[in-house]
C-alpha cells in the first residue's frame, strides 16, 4: 500500500514537470509607429497569465516608457498589475493594481482607491503600454452586451468595425478591427488577429508588418470619417428660409460693450440684418430661435490646432468656428477640407498652415521632414501650391535655413510661423523673417535660456521654472520686444499648455479642468489628474507655480507694447480654448478685451475682418449663443448653447451626447412662425 502511494506519488510529479514543460510562452514584438518611421518598441513575454511587457517611445524629444507586470485570471482579468518607468514628459510612474478574494486596490499618478470586489473588475491603467488595449478587448468581447464596467468607475464598450487582410502569401494575417470607447474622449481602434491576440493599436504594429501601415491607416481614416459624416448628419441643422434669432443682446467688438434687446436674421451663409428688437411676430414660414435673453458672440478661434475628425466636433462644441491648423498629416488633412467645404462633416473653417521640420534624433514626424536645404525649399513649393497660408518651422529645422525658406515662403506669398528651432534665438528667427512666434515659451527661452542648451528636448517645457527669475525690464528682454515691434511679429500663446504642464500635480485637478472634467469618460479624467513634470523639492513646485506668474506678467508685457497675442491652445478639445481665455483674464484683460483679441482680431491677423468676426449684415453667419453675459464673466463662455457656422446650426449638447459626454447646457427654443 504504502509502495502504491509512493508509485502514484512519481506519476503525479512526473505529470506536473510535463504540465509546468508545457506552459504557453510567447514573445509578441512590437513596432511603435509615427510619420512612416519607428519611433519605439513594445515588448510582451507571455508565459502562461503572466505577461512582461517592456515599451518604450521617443518622438519629438519625448515619449512614455514603461515596464509592466501583469498577472491574468482564467477570464483575461488582470489580478495583479504594476506599472514603473516615465509618462510622456519624462515624471515617474509607480502605478499597482491588485485583486484579492473580496477587495480591489489601486494606485497610480492620478488617484487611489479600494472598493469590494467578489471577483476582478477591469481595471483602466493611467500609464498603460496600448498591449493592455488587447486585453481590454478581450474581456468585452465575453461580456454581455460587449459592454463591462470598470475600475475606478465608468464603463467600456465594444463593437466590431470591420474585417481586413494584411499581409501578403503565408505572412497574410486575417483580421478584425475594434472600436474601444469609454476610456477616452475619443474611441480607440484596435486591431485582433484570428487567435484574439492584439495586432495593432495606439501607434504600434506587430513587427515585420510596418509596410501595412499606410492600408491600415486607410481604413482606420475610412472608419472615422464614416462616423464624422454620420455625426454631421445627426447634428447640423439646416434651415430653409430666413432664420430670426430673437431676444439676444450682440457683443460689438469694436465698441467692447453689448448692445440692447436685438435680433439677427440669418439667410443662407449669411448674416442680413441686424436690428432692435421690437417684438413684432416673425413673418410667416421663418424659423425663429429664441435666445431667451442670451449674447450673441462672434464665433471664437483656437490660433493653434492640429485638426482631427474628432477634434472638429469638440471645437464646435465650445463655441470655436475658426481654426489655424499649426502641423497635420498633410493628406489626411487635404481629405477633410474636401469634406469640410461639401458639407459632409461637421467642423470649423480651418486656415491651413504646412509644418516643416529638419532631420535630427529628436525630429517630430509630421507634415515634411527635410534632410537638406534644397528639400526643404521644394516641400515650401508643395505647400504654395496646395493652398496653404504659412510655413510652420520645428525644433530640429537648422537655423542657417530659416532665411531662405522664409524669403521663398514670402515669395510666394505665404506666411513664416512656428517654434524658434534649437540653438537658435527669437531675436534670429524674427530677423530671418518669422510673422509670428508659436508658444509663449518659444519666445521666453530666448530670455532664460543659455543658447548652447538643447530645446528640442523635454527643456523647452521643464526649462519654464526658471523664469521666476526674469527681470522683465533686462536688456535681453527689452531687444526682443522692440524687434517685435518694428518687424509686427505677433505671438500665439498656448498659455494653457504650460500651465497644464507647470502646474500639473498628481491626484490634482486643475482649475481649468474642473468646470467640465466630471463630465468625461474616466481615462481622460484620470489623464487630467496627473503630473507631467517631476517635482522632488517643495523648491521644484515654488519654482512652477512663480514662473507661471512670471508668463501672465509677459503677456500683459507685451499688450502693453501693442503686441499681437492670438490665442491658441495646441488641444483638440475645445474645453482648452475656454481655459485660454481665462487664463488671458487673470493676466489683465476684461472680458470684453478677451473676447475682441479671439475674435474680430485674429480675423483681421487672417485678412478676412471684411467677412467675419463681428455680427454685421453681410457677413457671415459665424457666430454662438451663450447663456449669460460673458463680457462681465469669462466664464460664461463655457455656456454656449449654440454655435452657427454658414448659417448651420449646431447645438452642444447634442454634440456632447454624441461624444458619450454629459452636456452642459440645453438648446435654444425653435419655432416655425405659422
Amino acid at each position: 500500500m504504502g509502495r502504491s502511494v509512493i508509485v502514484g506519488a512519481g506519476l503525479a510529479l512526473s505529470l506536473a514537470l510535463v504540465l509546468v514543460g508545457t506552459v504557453h510562452a510567447e514573445t509578441q514584438s512590437f513596432v511603435a509607429m509615427a510619420g512612416g518611421e519607428k519611433v519605439g518598441h513594445l515588448t510582451a513575454e507571455v508565459t502562461g497569465r503572466h505577461v512582461a511587457i517592456d515599451y518604450a517611445v521617443v518622438n519629438n524629444g519625448r515619449g512614455p516608457k514603461a515596464r509592466e507586470q501583469i498577472d491574468l485570471d482564467a477570464a483575461g482579468f488582470p489580478t495583479a498589475w504594476t506599472i514603473e518607468g516615465e509618462s510622456l514628459f519624462g515624471a515617474p510612474v509607480h502605478e499597482h493594481f491588485a485583486w484579492k478574494a473580496g477587495s480591489a486596490e489601486w494606485a497610480s499618478q492620478a488617484d487611489k482607491g479600494q472598493v469590494p470586489a467578489d471577483r476582478p473588475i477591469l481595471y483602466i491603467g493611467n500609464d498603460v503600454s496600448p498591449w493592455m488595449l488587447g486585453v481590454y478587448v478581450k474581456a468585452l468581447l465575453k461580456a454581455p452586451g460587449h459592454t463591462l464596467p470598470v475600475l475606478p468607475s465608468g464603463a467600456l464598450r465594444v463593437q466590431e468595425m470591420r474585417k481586413i487582410t494584411l499581409g501578403e502569401g503565408k505572412a497574410a494575417r486575417t483580421l478584425i478591427i475594434y472600436e474601444l470607447s469609454g476610456i477616452d474622449l475619443s474611441p480607440e481602434y484596435v486591431l485582433m488577429d484570428a487567435r484574439g491576440e492584439l495586432f495593432a493599436a495606439g501607434g504600434v504594429i506587430r513587427a515585420g508588418y510596418e509596410g501595412e501601415l499606410p492600408k491600415l491607416a486607410e481604413v482606420n481614416r475610412q472608419i472615422a470619417q464614416a462616423r464624422a459624416e454620420d455625426a454631421q448628419k445627426q447634428l447640423a441643422h439646416r434651415f430653409v428660409g430666413p432664420v430670426r434669432i430673437r431676444n439676444v443682446r450682440i457683443f460689438d467688438p469694436v465698441a467692447l460693450k453689448l448692445t440692447g434687446p436685438s435680433q439677427v436674421v440669418v439667410y443662407g451663409d449669411r448674416i442680413a440684418t441686424v436690428t432692435p428688437e421690437d417684438g413684432r411676430p416673425a413673418m410667416k414660414g421663418e424659423t425663429v430661435i429664441d435666445g431667451q435673453g442670451g449674447t450673441l458672440v462672434p464665433g471664437l478661434h483656437d490660433m493653434h490646432s492640429h485638426t482631427s475628425l474628432a477634434s472638429n466636433l469638440f471645437n464646435l462644441a465650445a463655441g470655436v468656428t475658426a481654426t489655424r491648423d499649426m502641423g497635420n498629416d498633410n493628406q489626411a488633412l487635404l481629405a477633410m477640407m474636401d469634406g469640410l467645404n461639401a458639407g459632409r462633416l461637421a467642423g470649423p473653417r480651418i486656415v491651413r498652415n504646412g509644418f516643416l521640420e529638419g532631420r535630427s534624433p529628436y525630429s517630430a514626424r509630421n507634415g515634411f521632414i527635410a534632410d537638406t536645404l534644397p528639400q526643404a525649399i521644394d516641400d515650401v513649393h508643395w505647400y504654395a501650391d496646395h493652398g496653404y497660408w504659412q510655413i510652420k518651422i520645428y525644433n530640429s529645422f537648422p537655423p542657417d535655413w530659416v532665411a531662405p525658406v522664409a524669403a521663398e515662403a514670402h515669395r510666394l506669398g505665404m506666411g513664416v510661423t512656428g517654434h524658434v528651432p534649437a540653438f537658435s534665438s527669437p531675436d534670429r528667427v524674427i530677423r530671418d523673417g518669422y510673422n509670428d512666434i508659436a508658444h509663449i515659451n518659444q519666445l521666453m527661452l530666448g530670455w532664460i535660456l543659455d543658447p548652447t542648451e538643447d530645446t528640442r528636448t523635454p527643456l523647452r517645457l521643464t526649462g519654464m521654472a526658471r523664469a521666476k527669475d526674469l527681470d522683465l525690464n533686462s536688456a535681453r528682454v527689452r531687444t526682443t520686444i522692440e524687434l517685435m515691434k518694428s518687424h509686427h511679429i505677433a505671438l500665439d500663446t498656448t498659455t494653457m499648455t504650460l500651465e497644464r504642464l507647470m502646474l500639473s500635480r498628481s491626484g490634482e485637478v486643475q482649475a481649468g479642468d474642473r468646470p467640465y472634467l466630471d463630465h468625461v469618460p474616466i481615462g481622460y479624467q484620470r489623464y487630467r489628474r496627473r503630473s507631467f513634470v517631476t517635482i522632488k523639492t517643495p523648491a521644484d513646485d515654488a519654482a512652477y507655480q512663480e514662473s507661471f506668474k512670471t508668463i501672465l506678467q509677459v503677456m500683459k508685457l507685451l499688450d502693453d507694447e501693442h503686441i499681437q497675442m492670438l490665442p491658441g491652445t495646441d488641444d483638440t478639445t475645445g474645453f482648452a480654448l475656454l481655459r485660454e481665455l481665462e487664463l488671458y483674464h487673470m493676466a489683465g484683460f476684461s472680458p470684453a478685451r478677451v473676447l475682441q483679441m479671439d475674435t474680430l482680431n485674429c480675423e483681421r491677423y487672417f485678412g478676412r475682418d471684411s467677412q467675419a468676426g463681428s455680427i454685421e449684415r453681410g457677413k457671415l453667419a459665424d457666430f454662438i449663443l451663450v447663456d449669460g453675459d460673458p463680457t462681465q464673466d469669462i466664464r460664461k463662455i463655457r455656456n454656449t448653447r449654440m454655435t452657427m457656422v454658414g448659417g448651420v446650426a449646431y447645438y452642444p449638447s447634442e454634440i456632447y451626447q454624441f461624444l458619450s459626454i454629459r452636456p452642459f447646457t440645453t438648446p435654444p427654443p425653435v419655432t416655425v412662425a405659422p
